[in-house]
């Protein structure tokens, strides 16, 4: 990594992305809801990976913000021309995003090295899984990406679900529909200590629960402490039945975070 003195100045990079937002403006109510909160998350994805960033570098803080504000680019052509946030149901909106930034040369002011780090940051943030292999600093920053858009999502779902329906964003709850219960696939992964997969859903229940089995793939410390002060669980907990395996499973999940947190205390 290059570990220049002076860091580059990030304010043309943000001033771009207010305008690439101001480009997709429309008339349309419900369409433009959608931009909208993809905006405000992709600011509060910046603000959120700063905050797990703090102390592991100036250079890195820089990476951090960089890819943060890039990594959901591809959100806004995907609505567009899809109507949908279901990466299933029209295009990968990660690699979308990192075509976008590549399109618009934003990176080219960093050294190569740091251009391909976040690229590939940008690009697999979405994945099931943080891939094997990669460079450690390319590691590092996924996985804090990872974290810090995790973070956001759950403030945007929590949100949703407090919202009147007629005042949702409609892309938000990716068409599933509001079923009574848990569907056994999703319960069994979380009672697993697994994340659900997306492909086993049946119902906004479900998808509630595969946010929730997102504590089990957090990496920092400073995020776990962040879901802690944001009552992420709790939240999702009032928003869940309150029968059958769910309060158990949620209750597992719960000590599983008290573990981590402790277990990062020392």
């Amino acid at each position: 990594m290059s570990d220049a003195a002076s860091l580059p100045d990030l304010a043309p990079l943000r001033d771009w992305f207010t305008s690439y937002c101001s480009s997709f403006r429309t008339s349309d109510r419900d369409v433009q809801r959608n931009f909208d909160l993809k905006e405000e998350h992709t600011r509060n994805v910046c603000r959120d990976a700063l905050l797990i960033a703090q102390g592991m570098g100036a250079r890195f803080e820089m990476l951090a913000e960089i890819a943060a504000l890039c990594h959901d680019l591809g959100r806004f052509p995907q609505f567009r021309d899809y109507h949908t946030f279901k990466d299933s149901d029209s295009l990968n909106h990660a690699h979308l995003s990192a075509h976008v930034m590549k399109q618009h040369h934003l990176l080219d002011f960093l050294p190569e090295d740091e251009r391909a780090c976040i690229e590939i940051a940008v690009r697999m943030h979405n994945a099931f899984q943080v891939p094997e292999g990669l460079a450690t600093v390319t590691t590092d920053l996924l996985r804090l990406l990872r974290d810090a858009d995790k973070l956001d999502i759950w403030r945007v779902f929590i949100e949703y679900f407090n919202t009147p329906e007629e005042q949702r964003a409609s892309g938000a709850g990716l068409g599933f529909p509001d079923l009574p219960g848990c569907s056994a696939g999703p319960l069994a992964a979380v009672t697993a200590g697994k994340m659900v997969q997306l492909s086993t859903l049946k119902s906004l229940n479900d998808f509630k629960l595969l946010q929730v089995s997102w504590i089990y793939d957090i990496n920092y410390a400073a995020t776990l402490r962040l879901i802690r002060e944001r009552s992420v669980l709790e939240r999702f907990q009032a928003m869940l039945p309150r029968d059958g395996e769910v309060p158990d499973v949620l209750a597992q999940v719960g000590r599983y975070l008290d573990g981590r947190l402790e277990q990062s205390a020392h």
